[in-house]
């Protein structure tokens, strides 16, 4: 089943803001995990437009996604 663009683009901000007020709380590793999976798919819904549009945003949340991973328990 493919993901309309309307419930794509609300899943995906409600990513993104999660992963804001978990940044705000103080879990920065979760919270860039949530943003990076938001960002996904806000690179997934422009896939039918011109390449830049789609792979920068892609690879920003693949960028931040790698980031999160690497990044080392501040506690």
């Amino acid at each position: 089943m493919q993901l309309n663009n309307r419930l794509l683009t609300l899943i995906s901000y409600g990513l993104v803001l999660t992963g804001v007020v978990l940044g705000v709380l103080g879990i920065v590793r979760g919270g860039s995990l949530f943003i990076a999976a938001g960002t996904a798919g806000i690179a997934l819904k422009s896939r039918d437009f011109r390449r830049i549009e789609f792979y920068l945003p892609l690879a920003i949340a693949i960028a931040l996604f790698a980031l999160a991973i690497a990044l080392p328990r501040g506690r």
